[in-house]
């Protein structure tokens, strides 16, 4: 089974409503067997007209539990303090195992 990766590009807009964010998503993470490769990551672009954002990589055994923990009743509150504190480009992607 290839694990499974999560990334997401985020542009806090908001730093003091995103720290309740910040400090309450790992325990999630963990919850559902995920781990961070990246978390905020010093970004340089090297090729792009990107500006310069935090940059977060969470790896997972499998795209379901992946998906799963997105989903999940744990970290939906949290999406919704992340969602309204920071703009965010997200996606999940398959590894090569």
């Amino acid at each position: 089974m290839a694990k499974a990766y999560i990334y997401a590009e985020v542009e806090v807009t908001d730093p003091a409503g995103f720290e309740s964010y910040r400090d309450g998503v790992p325990a999630t993470v963990e919850a559902f067997g995920g781990r961070y490769l990246v978390r905020g990551g010093d970004p340089e672009v090297l090729e792009g007209d990107r500006g310069s954002t935090r940059a977060v990589i969470l790896e997972f055994e499998s795209r379901a539990r992946a998906l799963e923990w997105y989903n999940s009743a744990d970290y939906s509150g949290l999406k919704a303090i992340r969602q309204r504190t920071a703009k965010t480009t997200a996606f999940v992607l398959s590894g090569n195992d």
